[in-house]
């Protein structure tokens, strides 16, 4: 009886791996695709193909070209998701430090390239004409705004004076044009000037923390 369970188990946990395997080069594929095609060009055809697998395993995995680009979308936020998570750990715990983290993470050369801002904007561009993606946008965004927030109100928890949620605010948006600056003028906006913009911004909202800043990104 455990011989049978054991040899019945192993293909089970292949066919797993396995899956995960096809499901992870078709949303590979399908980013590249994006890539290539754009948004609204990028099929199922297209991406089996980028993917050199057969039209009918895309079907399989993910049903639809909506399913697909949803999960794709949601792959692409992971990944986002996963740099800024990792940023924020190595930052240990001075909330100073950890908030230039973020700031860093977010224009990393793995999340802040001319391929992933092309997949960015074409799907932002398309989330008030498909729920779904708005939905995935709203799920990831909520995380990431909510650790600038958490950081900039414990960075600032003895000033009364001060209102972390409007500063946490505005160094998102201000990180949000530029990631638009870099998309639509690739040739003259760089992420040095954008993070060095953005530092200069953050030692106005924070004067009392000029100096550090100033210091550490020298």
């Amino acid at each position: 009886m455990k011989t049978t369970e054991t040899e019945t188990a192993k293909p089970r946990k292949e066919r797993k791996a396995n899956a995960d395997k096809r499901r992870q080069q078709l949303l590979d594929a399908t980013l590249r695709s994006i890539v290539a095609n754009g948004l609204t060009k990028t099929t199922l055809a297209t991406v089996a193909n980028e993917a050199s697998l057969s039209q009918g395993v895309a079907v399989f995995y993910f049903k639809s070209k909506t399913g697909l680009l949803t999960e794709a979308l949601r792959e692409q936020y992971r990944r986002y998701e996963e740099n800024w998570q990792q940023a924020l750990a190595a930052a240990g715990p001075d909330h100073l430090d950890q908030l230039l983290a973020l700031i860093r993470a977010d224009f990393a050369p793995q999340v802040c390239n001319s391929d992933a801002l092309s997949i960015w904007f074409a799907f932002w561009g398309e989330q008030k004409f498909t729920p779904s993606y708005a939905d995935v946008s709203a799920q990831f965004d909520i995380r990431r705004s909510q650790a600038v927030r958490n950081v900039c109100e414990r960075l600032l928890a003895d000033d009364d004076q001060a209102n972390p949620a409007r500063i946490a605010e505005w160094i998102d948006g201000f990180t949000d044009a530029f990631w638009q600056r870099l998309h639509l003028f690739p040739k003259t906006e760089t992420i040095e000037n954008a993070l060095e913009s953005t530092f200069e911004l953050v030692q106005q909202l924070l004067p009392d923390h000029a100096e550090r800043i100033r210091k550490q990104v020298r």
